[in-house]
């Protein structure tokens, strides 16, 4: 274990928790040989425990031998950089939540196919672009009995650091990887999953029909904040469903309706 205090904010063992992009990180060229930033020892355990690979510890002095110190002793090969609160938030530009980031090496995303193996329910995040949404919607899919999450190319990065703190490491918990941006829902029919597209059209049927409850396996797509799914995804789904409405209200918030359909249309109902 090798720890590195940081005096100063341009130290150049730090960079990756504080001058380089999200976009940076991930590395489009080389995705496998991208990082990405988990927040919170809560978090960290529970991408340590899915397999996630650590490569450097940011911190607090005080948290080495407190919130930090289960981490630490699981990773001893760890370089870990720390500093005075003060410093470590100007460095990165925001608080830590409970004093701890850790740089992590982005993982081989399955194949599509190996996502929908064994599933009965999927979430297709269609150009969801807000990073708090992805990261609820995440968090709902794990505790609400969804198998295996898919996006369009157009959707945020669910290794985006305030994306995985809002999903609580739930990110870390389910499998999921990215669509092709030309003939996604013919490879989930190829895979044996019927979709419901979630938008108010005149096709809509409430949220608990009952052969849409029935259907073996399950693609439930859900659509960017502000406009929605576009015409033609909508046109492909095989159902579009709408959740019922009171007072005038037309629709919720995508990370709000994604939990109200995870619910209803879960193939456990005990």
């Amino acid at each position: 274990m090798e720890i590195i205090r940081i005096d100063t904010l341009d130290h150049p063992g730090a960079r990756i928790f504080a001058t380089l992009t999200e976009a940076q990180l991930r590395n489009r060229l080389e995705p496998q040989q991208g990082i990405f930033i988990a927040e919170s020892p809560k978090v960290i355990r529970v991408a340590l425990d899915a397999g996630y690979e650590p490569v450097a510890l940011l911190c607090e002095k005080k948290h080495i031998a407190g919130d930090a110190a289960d981490i630490i002793g699981r990773c001893p090969d760890l370089t870990i950089y720390t500093g005075e609160r003060d410093l470590l938030t100007a460095l990165t530009g925001y608080k830590l939540t409970r004093g701890v980031l850790c740089a992590m090496r982005r993982p081989q995303l399955p194949s599509v196919a190996e996502v929908c193996g064994g599933a009965r329910r999927l979430a297709v995040i269609d150009s969801v672009t807000d990073t708090t949404n992805i990261g609820a919607i995440f968090r709902s899919a794990a505790a609400l009995g969804v198998d295996g999450v898919l996006l369009t190319p157009t959707s945020c990065d669910p290794l985006n650091r305030r994306a995985v703190r809002v999903s609580m490491g739930t990110v870390f918990k389910l499998p999921w990887t990215y669509l092709p941006s030309v003939g996604a829902y013919n490879l989930l029919r190829e895979n044996g999953f019927k979709t419901v597209a979630l938008a108010l059209t005149d096709r809509s049927v409430a949220i608990d029909d009952a052969a849409m409850s029935a259907e073996p396996r399950l693609a439930l797509v859900l659509g960017t904040e502000g406009d929605g799914l576009a015409a033609e995804a909508i046109a492909d789904a095989d159902y579009v469903a709408r959740i019922p409405m009171s007072r005038g209200v037309d629709s919720l918030n995508v990370a709000a309706a994604s939990a109200v359909a995870f619910w209803q249309l879960r193939t456990d109902k005990s």
